[in-house]
């Protein structure tokens, strides 16, 4: 009996070393990192709510906390890559978009900003997900295997993907450790300044940046401390290299924010452009001279009324012009950020340009007056007619300004709807800077022609005239200008 006993003593007794062990190497395996995926765009006004909370509130809460960003707005490489989420996780295609797995995701910034506490807790050591389906331990990651450009933010650290190519695994310790100068010494790398990294409507400045192979790590805290070897090794790398270090810092994407800074001069030609075709319009030119020949007409003798009439009816056109393209740039940013338009939406501007470009040449070739979207149409000319000549005081052109400007759309639109399609994937200050830039160039040609007739150098019907004249030639000037961008818009030249 007593052998018995102690048989099943001894067996009780395996079972649960066994038990605790299995138990032991079970939570070994859950991750100490919480990993998920978002996917934002700067410039979306649904993310600006998101990026605050996701990317800096909520790693500052949550040490463990790993995210790992793609920004589809203006990194290209990762604009795709929501498609193939979409296509494992049935994650939706809009942002702000935060996945953890398969059905599990939160979509629109009413959601996350509702549930995205208790889910960090719900998923606590939750696995990446990578665009494959796959659920990867962070620490079992190869950054290699992340497509696009990804950005991987912990509490108070950034890695960034700067340009396609392989990578030292070695790179995603600095994610983790909390001794980055011992992770360094394990790399070539060289320091930087630190770069601004953009978020919708903000940024994150960092006090450490540094860059190993292609790609950079900035950081707050202690700056990386060398041991004699590496510091020797890098001071004489620097100085054998310091061109190219100080080019590296100019031109190098260690932040997307000198990418942002890049894509906006690039943005500046092609506005430009647009605003050259929309001044040149006939349209607008057409109806300034008939209001200031009413005003003449009223009072022929008080030429101090052209100036003021002409300026009031400029500063009106140019206000509401400036409301239209807010308007046009937010229904833009709305729908990029409920559907996958943005994936397409430079290419079809493109297209939209070369069409209103074509119309213009057609126009030049063959010129029929009140052309479809590059004159006012005839039914209209009539009405705009009436209403122009019953000004008599700067008072009353300011209010015909306001209210023609509805009657200039059909022929004036077609630019100002492409230029708000390329502004709605920057920032809102920068789109209104760019949107005053747009409406000045668009009235600098009803400007001369107030001075020009101010001053006396011509009459309104000399101005009338010329236009008359050669208005088979700005529309050729605008369906070239427009036929070039578009084209390369559609390419991607530009």
């Amino acid at each position: 009996m007593r052998k018995v006993s102690l048989f099943l003593f001894l067996l009780t007794s395996l079972f649960s070393v066994i038990f605790l062990f299995s138990d032991a190497n079970a939570q070994g395996n859950v991750s100490s990192y919480t990993c998920a995926v978002y996917f934002t765009g700067v410039g979306c006004p649904h993310c600006a709510k998101t990026d605050p909370i996701i990317l800096d509130k909520l790693l500052k809460e949550n040490p463990d906390l790993i995210i790992i960003e793609y920004e589809i707005y203006q990194q290209k490489e990762n604009s795709s890559l929501i498609l193939n989420y979409n296509k494992e996780y049935n994650s939706g295609l809009g942002v702000p978009l935060i996945i953890f797995q398969k059905d599990n995701y939160l979509i629109g910034d009413r959601q996350i900003l509702a549930e995205i506490d208790k889910w960090i807790q719900k998923y606590k050591g939750n696995s990446c997900p990578l665009p494959d389906g796959s659920l990867v331990d962070f620490q079992e990651l190869d950054i290699n295997s992340l497509p696009g450009k990804p950005k991987i933010w912990t509490k108070d650290k950034i890695l960034m993907k700067i340009k396609p190519g392989k990578a030292s695994n070695s790179l995603k310790d600095f994610v983790t450790t909390e001794n980055i100068s011992s992770v360094a010494q394990k790399i070539n790398f060289k320091k930087v300044d630190p770069q601004l990294v953009p978020l919708s409507g903000s940024f994150v400045e960092f006090e450490n940046a540094i860059q190993a192979d292609n790609w950079g790590f900035q950081w707050n805290g202690e700056p990386i401390i060398a041991s004699s070897q590496t510091s020797s090794s890098q001071t004489s790398s620097s100085q054998t290299s310091s061109s190219q270090t100080s080019s590296s810092q100019t031109s190098s994407p260690q932040s997307a924010s000198t990418e942002s800074i890049q894509k906006s001069k690039f943005t500046i030609p092609k506005l430009v452009s647009l605003a050259i075709v929309d001044a040149v319009n006939p349209c607008a030119l057409a109806v300034l001279a008939l209001m200031l020949i009413a005003i003449l007409t009223y009072n022929p003798h008080e030429k101090r009324n052209i100036l003021l009439a002409g300026f009031a009816f400029i500063i009106s056109v140019f206000c509401m012009y400036l409301v239209y393209g807010l308007v046009i740039v937010n229904f833009f940013k709305f729908v990029q950020a409920l559907t996958t338009v943005r994936l397409w939406l430079y290419k079809a501007l493109g297209v939209c340009a070369i069409g209103l470009g074509a119309l213009n040449i057609k126009d030049f070739i063959k010129y029929k007056p009140g052309g479809f979207l590059t004159e006012m149409p005839l039914s209209l000319r009539p009405t705009v007619k009436k209403i122009t000549e019953g000004v008599t005081s700067p008072q009353g052109a300011f209010l015909v300004g306001l209210f023609v400007t509805l009657f200039l759309l059909p022929c004036t639109i077609g630019p100002y709807v492409i230029a708000g399609g390329i502004l709605s994937s920057l920032e809102f200050m920068r789109t209104i800077g760019l949107l005053l830039l747009y409406n000045f160039i668009f009235v600098i040609p009803m400007i001369a022609i107030v001075l020009i007739i101010w001053l006396g150098l011509r009459k309104i019907q000399d101005v009338q005239q010329w236009k008359d004249k050669n208005i088979k030639y700005l529309h050729l000037i605008a369906g070239l200008i427009m036929c070039s961008l578009g084209i390369a818009m559609t390419f991607g030249l530009i």
